[in-house]
């Protein structure tokens, strides 16, 4: 990664439409639930396309706690690794959902800094059936990705991977308020 990227943390995020489990980066994220089986939504499509090894890598370590994030090979998908995290359930806001969503952002780009990975994929965490509420989550997103970005001075790539037009629309205004919040 270019050096000049981190003189403002905004530009390493890139926002994509794209089925994550297609895509061919180091890893792509999964919005996991704490058992770390195969679930519905984005958890369900990557360990479909990653096969069943996924789900047996997976068994010994869980359970992942919300906010948490672990690692496994990639096995069918494109991607080499998938980082797995959980993501609160939406339960009205004042749960401490922000602060556990804003740590699965965190702990999956530090485990990716840990593993050297130059490139990575989120799904908009906890929007799905968890119900979070897709223009807070993007704010939480690109807000606690561009904290850690000027924290840690070799980031990987991240590609916030959107699934629908909403949720792209959602994170492009998070996005904007960020730069024009840090101008």
């Amino acid at each position: 990664m270019p050096d000049e990227q981190n003189d403002h943390p905004s530009s390493i995020i890139k926002i994509i439409s794209a089925d994550i489990t297609t895509l061919d980066t180091d890893a792509i994220v999964n919005a996991a639930n704490q058992a770390l089986l195969p679930g519905g939504g984005v958890c369900g499509a990557i360990h479909a396309a990653a096969g069943p090894e996924l789900a047996r890598a997976c068994a010994p370590l869980a359970p992942c706690l919300t906010g948490q994030a672990c690692i496994t090979a990639g096995f069918g998908l494109n991607a080499r690794f998938v980082i797995h995290t959980v993501g609160p359930v939406w339960q009205g806001g004042n749960r401490n959902e922000a602060t556990l969503l804003a740590a699965c952002y965190r702990n999956a780009i530090l485990i990716a800094v840990r593993n050297n990975l130059k490139s990575m994929a989120f799904p908009a965490i906890s929007t799905g059936i968890f119900g979070y509420p897709e223009n807070l989550a993007a704010d939480i997103a690109v807000s606690t990705i561009c904290e850690v970005t000027g924290e840690i001075a070799a980031m990987p790539q991240i590609y916030l991977c959107c699934f629908s037009s909403s949720s792209r629309n959602c994170l492009e205004d998070a996005l904007r308020r960020y730069q024009k919040g840090t101008d």
